[in-house]
């Protein structure tokens, strides 16, 4: 190894697995983070793979920290490589003072070497030649003996290890012996022939509680049978393909009916996201719970039906599963970029309620509630999370609900309530002064309440018209229930500084976690700043208030154009010159350090205007 100032930390490292797309280092990685969590640490994995199946370049980033912090921090502290493909990129992400792991079977080209860091070598492919006749084994437990390795050199529990391998070949039980004698190997590698532990190492801690290691997708989906959804329809798309996947897993065991063992639950694939979009609506109508989830693309092609569900006020969810876009764009990168498409789907004047969670609980709770608002407010509510969220594991509070919880199915009229009614049905009047009518499910009386409905213009009684003050009256009426659900909307999550502060940073989704990693950081630098998370639109006037509070207002999300920003200047008519935008869309995870240094250069006045970062290697 080379002899350079080599970083030194208990508990607090990122590192990252350069790996070939398709050789089952994913399985590898995944077991490597779960054995951080299981000694008591808190850990954050990000899986970064490529869109194809097999041969390129993949990567999996993994966060540790003993205060806590979730999100990206920024910096490599240990590279393991075992792909020459991205080899000359991967030495120099290494942060100064880092560690470079590499299968050293063939010598390292000089021309990539870097002396601020140290070198260490693994000959992985030699240890799977020497053990292993069969190819497949030798590609598969080359990835197992790095973990291994990665045991002795960080001081991570072995018997934690094989607890996992022996929990994940459960019922292939011929699996665990061979899991072990391959961890095994790279473990007494490392010991015999490398100084262990590191500089960078970990210790065991018993702080997390009852946390969960859980992703976006799979608590969205049983978040959808827990808030009474009944039917899915869908047309498959990466990032949102698990969302459904996961709630057809826990219909199988939730949606049974005990007595004759009849699926209460349907799940139609459509033939594409129109089609899907469609069914999920007409249900909805007949007064079932029904969503559907989808990504960028599936926005595009829903939002002629969006419309219409919000015209002709049907309930409707809507998991959008967000990713770097337009057009195909990075499938497998994440991004926050469908704000304003969801904002406004549809042509005309359309507005939609949008919920921004965080975490895997916020997906189940948002995702139940969502279900709650749509009937209450008869219109789409669209979820926002995104594949960095979605689709990787991430450490959670339980998922928890109330036995005693009752849906709230809105303001609908029953057969008796129709009967009793000496006045006649109005389907768009609004008798109660909130913008909300009143609705009937199909079939619930033979002559009153039941109707028809189309994306037309049309009175008070669902009659067909086209006068002009008609369509008028029925467009107030939609924008006071806007009004109205400003109140019933998830409020933000503000947090002051002691004694405030005149710097206040807006932020939203998975960008939680690293602002507030960055605002401790910049505390430490001497700069205090309130942090204001957007958790729904409509904004509340708690929203107005925190930006009308601070001199120097940062807006942090991860698009190109600022679209949180722009939805703030137009529906809160705020001065786009008091929201300073920090933009990242390189596809992958913000990070803190870059919210740090975006804070700060403003602040200083090293950059006189806001700047739109390309890259995100910070």
């Amino acid at each position: 190894m080379s002899k350079v100032d080599n970083i030194t930390s208990v508990n607090d490292l990122v590192i990252k697995f350069a790996n070939v797309n398709g050789t089952g280092s994913a399985s590898a990685n995944n077991m490597f983070a779960k054995a951080i969590f299981r000694m008591g640490l808190s850990v954050s994995p990000k899986n970064i793979f490529p869109s194809n199946i097999q041969g390129l370049p993949t990567w999996y980033e993994v966060r540790v920290s003993d205060k806590g912090y979730l999100g990206r921090r920024g910096g490599i502290d240990i590279m393991v490589c075992v792909n020459p493909q991205s080899m000359a990129k991967d030495i120099q992400e290494v942060s100064p003072g880092g560690y470079f792991i590499y299968d050293n079977t063939k010598p390292l080209d000089l021309r990539l070497l870097r002396n601020d860091i140290t070198f260490i070598g693994l000959p992985l492919t030699k240890i799977c030649l020497d053990e292993y006749k069969d190819a497949r084994q030798r590609q598969l437990f080359k990835n197992v003996i790095y973990v291994g390795a990665l045991a002795a050199l960080i001081n991570i529990e072995f018997d934690v290890l094989t607890g996992l391998i022996a929990d994940q070949f459960k019922g292939k039980e011929k699996l665990i012996a061979p899991n072990i004698h391959a961890m095994e190997l790279g473990f007494q590698y490392a010991q015999e022939n490398i100084q262990c532990p590191l500089g960078v190492t970990l210790e065991r801690r018993d702080n997390l509680g009852e946390k969960i290691l859980i992703d976006g997708n799979t608590a969205c989906g049983l978040g959808a049978v827990y808030g009474g959804a009944t039917m899915a329809g869908w047309y498959p798309i990466t990032p949102s393909t698990s969302v459904v996947e996961g709630f057809e897993k826990y219909c199988k065991r939730l949606r049974i009916d005990p007595g004759t063992g009849k699926k209460n639950y349907a799940i139609v694939q459509a033939e594409d996201e129109l089609a899907a979009i469609g069914m999920v609506i007409g249900a909805n109508w007949n007064g079932a719970r029904a969503f559907t989830a989808t990504s960028g693309p599936g926005i595009s092609l829903m939002s002629e039906f969006l419309g219409l569900a919000y015209f002709a006020e049907i309930p409707t969810v809507l998991i959008d599963v967000q990713r770097s876009g337009p057009s195909t764009g990075m499938p497998t990168r994440t991004q926050q970029s469908d704000v304003m498409a969801c904002a406004y789907a549809s042509h005309g004047d359309t507005k939609h309620v949008l919920v921004f969670p965080s975490t895997p609980k916020e997906c189940f709770d948002m995702t139940a509630e969502a279900f709650d608002l749509a009937d209450h407010l008869q219109t789409p509510i669209i979820m926002l999370t995104d594949l960095d969220l979605g689709m990787n594991d991430n450490m959670s509070d339980p998922l928890e609900w109330d036995d005693k919880r009752e849906y709230n199915r809105g303001k609908v009229f029953n057969a008796e309530q129709l009967e009793e009614m000496s006045e006649k049905f109005g389907r768009y009047l609004d008798v109660d002064g909130d913008g909300i009518p009143y609705r009937t499910y199909p079939g619930t009386h033979p002559t009153k309440g039941s109707f028809f409905t189309r994306g037309t213009s049309r009175d008070e009684y669902a009659v067909y018209t086209e006068d002009g003050s008609e369509y008028v009256k029925n467009m107030e009426r939609l924008l006071h229930k806007w009004e109205t659900a400003k109140g019933l909307v998830p409020k933000p999550e503000i947090i002051n500084c002691e004694g405030g502060s005149s710097v206040g940073i807006l932020h939203f989704g998975t960008s939680a976690d690293a602002t507030r990693e960055a605002s401790d950081y910049l505390a430490e630098s001497g700069i205090t700043v309130d942090t204001c998370r957007i958790r729904a639109f409509p904004f509340n006037q708690e929203i107005e208030d925190f930006v009308a509070n601070h001199e120097t207002v940062f807006v942090v999300e991860q698009n190109r154009d600022a679209q949180m920003r722009s939805l703030l200047v137009n529906d809160c008519d705020i001065d786009p010159k008091h929201l300073i935008p920090v933009l990242n869309y390189d596809g992958m995870p913000i990070t803190a350090r870059y919210i740090q240094e975006k804070v700060e250069s403003h602040i200083s006045g090293a950059k006189v205007t806001p700047l739109r970062s390309k890259t995100n290697k910070k």
